[in-house]
């Protein structure tokens, strides 16, 4: 098994970054967590990826060994911090992948610099049009009349609020409850892992800055409900593959359905059998396969 390296780099605008390095390899690959995890949480990744790839695991700004020094605004904010990693550790020609939260990161460090990276992996990704908050009603149900559009909206929320307060009291049965009912839905990670999970969850400092970022995100060339889009996913002219397990309580075949619209050509799409929003514990030889005949492709 090769060694991996838990490592620091302090970027130009004042953000000290901590990242996994699996040494060895020589097909570079930057890897980009979800929302309430980190680095830590690609572990089996790193561990049973073919040796022929050189991986880089990045915590992203406020999450595990990383700083979170200024507030960020937008997902635009984790993406220009990747490209300061990216230039500070000379890496060129790389393939990038993200979960969840890291999709959207991916998906607009491509749009912003799509000379950079020639593969893009998004697993259980939000959408190109972001991830909607809507208000929950008194019977518990969102209130599609009604999506969150303030910074205070999204710190109140019913949702949200309580998730802080586990972080901040280390309620890991609090935790555990969250994820066994939405993420891990058909396995569990072995009991000495998880509980190293829930321990780096707690790491995160910005979790209601996130929901208001991805809330307002959007790349496509269409309202979201909230704000028009960019148009920046025109801009994304590499293959991307979309890997998506067909019990994902996350994310929904919406969400989805519009990443593989607003790509168009350049994204095909793979459903992950007998997998929730971890494919990493779920489907894990089956991203690992689709990975390798994706960047194959590449090579060939």
């Amino acid at each position: 098994m090769k060694k991996v390296l838990l490592k620091k780099i302090t970027l130009s605008n004042g953000e000290t970054l901590g990242y996994r390095e699996r040494e060895g390899g020589s097909v570079p690959l930057l890897l980009i967590h979800g929302n309430m995890t980190s680095s830590k949480h690609f572990d089996t990744f790193l561990e049973k990826a073919d040796e022929k790839y050189k991986i880089y695991a990045l915590d992203l700004r406020g999450f595990g060994e990383s700083t979170y020094n200024t507030r960020v605004e937008d997902i635009r904010d984790f993406a220009e911090d990747v490209k300061l990693f990216v230039d500070k550790i000379h890496l060129k020609d790389f393939a990038l992948l993200g979960w969840s939260l890291g999709g959207g990161v991916c998906l607009q460090y491509a749009a912003l610099y799509p000379d950079d990276c020639h593969h893009l992996i998004l697993i259980s990704s939000v959408s190109t049009r972001g991830y909607p908050l809507y208000e929950m009603d008194e019977l518990g149900r969102p209130n599609v009349n009604h999506r969150l559009s303030t910074r205070e909206e999204v710190e109140g929320d019913s949702r949200i609020a309580p998730m802080v307060t586990a972080y901040e009291t280390k309620n890991y049965p609090f935790l555990r409850a969250v994820w066994d009912s939405l993420v891990y839905v058909y396995e569990k990670p072995e009991e000495e892992r998880y509980q190293s999970y829930l321990e780096d969850m707690t790491t995160q400092r910005n979790l209601a800055d996130i929901y208001y970022s991805l809330n307002s995100f959007n790349l496509s060339n269409d309202h979201n409900g909230l704000k028009e889009g960019s148009n920046e996913v025109q801009k994304i002219h590499i293959p991307v593959l979309i890997l998506y397990g067909d019990k994902d309580y996350v994310i929904t075949q919406k969400m989805t359905r519009e990443i593989t619209v607003d790509l168009g050509e350049f994204g095909t799409y793979v459903e992950l059998n007998k997998c929730g929003h971890s494919p990493l514990v779920d489907a894990l030889d089956q991203v690992l396969h689709q990975m390798n005949h994706f960047l194959n492709e590449k090579e060939g």
